[in-house]
């Protein structure tokens, strides 16, 4: 049964805040446990791969210094990925697919 949004959720002992577009309300929570919980119920990936903890830790990394979600195309470039192959690890897409799992709220630009 996938997350209901918005919802508040509990997770492996911590609580997970979702708005209404299921974006964490409350990103200084997440950790791995939660962006495996994450990609399984919003995005339906029941097993985690390299590729997807290599997108999910750039996106993280990024909006911990930045406080955004990276541009698309830096995305790519520093993943090394197509858009083909994100939207085949993260079938929502970067924006609504892997900053999720990422825990960063709603990305504001073009993502």
């Amino acid at each position: 049964m996938p997350a209901k949004c918005p919802g508040e959720y509990t997770v492996d002992g911590t609580t997970v805040v979702l708005d209404e577009e299921c974006f964490m309300q409350n990103p200084e929570a997440w950790n791995e446990k939660i962006a495996e919980w994450l990609a399984r119920e919003l995005e339906g990936i029941q097993q985690m791969t390299e590729a997807h903890w290599k997108v999910v830790k750039y996106l993280r990394e990024y909006w911990e210094t930045y406080g955004v979600c990276p541009p698309i195309k830096m995305l790519l470039k520093e993943t090394g990925f197509t858009l083909e192959q994100i939207y085949q690890l993260f079938p929502s897409g970067p924006a609504n697919g892997a900053c999720k799992v990422a825990g960063a709220p709603k990305p504001t630009g073009c993502v």
